[in-house]
């Protein structure tokens, strides 16, 4: 059986179906919340950023037109909302205790990957803002180029060199010496 559209469970749910929007809601927990989780760094402002997120989207449902992906209109919501709270806020901003890698592994490879997930998680946090927004919402959220663009609100080249600085900066961080 072929999985509903984003659009179709928007429509009906609109329509007031319950079922349609706990789906919705059921396909994108996870990215949405990852993306506030790495954005904020800190699961308790996540939480926050994630059910206020939601409070818009439920507001703003009717609103939807679906001449561009659900995807890339909730991720937007999700963007102006974390940078309306963090203009609030100014928060810190940390990756600690984040884990970016998951699955099991003996206690070597684990306190490797432990390892490789720290610096990463330092790393993504020294890009400046501008690059980490765009490489979260392509890592977590799954956004295309034209998608990243339309969430940010800068043109698709813009969003091209934010990726490719954050991909290139993290590479030169994150290098290993060679063997």
């Amino acid at each position: 059986m072929r999985e509903r559209s984003d659009e179709a469970l928007v429509a009906d749910w609109s329509d007031g179906s319950m079922a349609a929007f706990e789906a919705l809601y059921a396909r994108y927990r996870g990215p949405l919340y990852r993306y506030f989780l790495r954005l904020s760094g800190d699961a308790a402002r996540a939480n926050d950023l994630y059910q206020g997120c939601w409070e818009k989207v439920i507001r703003a449902r009717r609103r939807y037109r679906p001449t561009g992906p659900f995807r890339a209109w909730l991720f937007r919501i999700a963007h102006n909302h974390a940078m309306d709270q963090f203009r609030r806020n100014r928060p810190e901003t940390e990756l600690d205790g984040v884990t970016l890698v998951s699955g099991d592994a003996g206690p070597a490879e684990a306190l490797g990957r432990e390892d490789r997930d720290r610096s990463l998680r330092k790393a993504v946090q020294a890009l400046p803002e501008k690059q980490r927004e765009a490489l979260l919402l392509k890592l977590d959220a799954g956004l295309a180029l034209d998608e990243i663009a339309a969430v940010t609100g800068v043109n698709r080249e813009t969003a091209k060199s934010r990726l490719r600085y954050a991909v290139a900066r993290l590479k030169t961080v994150l290098k290993e010496p060679e063997k």
